[in-house]
């Protein structure tokens, strides 16, 4: 058994779609960031590949690089989820709290739950999806996301 972390943050910008959990959410304002800007699929991707002592998403997909300039995030959760596989591993679950001001997750937890699954390949009751508001924490305008994964051999 193997057990990975991964957090990612992006801030809020006017003019883009709002990605998280990789489904689009209604909202005025996305994530900046070099690629979809989606925090959960990021840190699900670190969590993942620290699980296996990889490298980080910064180093397998830097910002520098133009190819990944807007692309989507489930591109990275893929191939940090190959690399899980050719290690020996396999998802059991993961569970994740998300911390952001807007949109109220809530209503939205159980759709991106039942995406995240599918794109981890487990099964939707595997898949922890919460939300916290920052409480004064002076992040009202920026998206966090904490990630916990637990592998075992397959």
């Amino acid at each position: 058994m193997r057990i990975g972390y991964g957090w990612d943050s992006h801030e809020f910008k006017s003019g883009i779609p709002l990605k998280i959990g990789g489904l689009a959410l209604p909202h005025d304002k996305g994530l900046g960031g070099h690629s979809d800007g989606d925090v959960l699929l990021h840190a699900i991707t670190d969590a993942l590949l620290g699980a296996i002592a990889g490298p980080d998403i910064g180093a397998l997909f830097p910002p520098s690089d133009a190819q990944w300039k807007n692309a989507d995030s489930a591109v990275f959760l893929r191939e940090a989820l190959r690399r899980v596989k050719t290690a020996g591993y396999e998802p059991v679950n993961l569970d994740s709290t998300l911390i952001l001001s807007a949109p109220r997750i809530g209503p939205l937890a159980e759709a991106i739950r039942k995406h995240v699954a599918e794109l981890c390949g487990i099964p939707a009751d595997c898949v922890g999806i919460k939300a916290k508001t920052p409480e004064g924490m002076g992040t009202e305008n920026a998206a966090i996301a904490n990630v916990v994964v637990l592998l075992r051999r397959c």
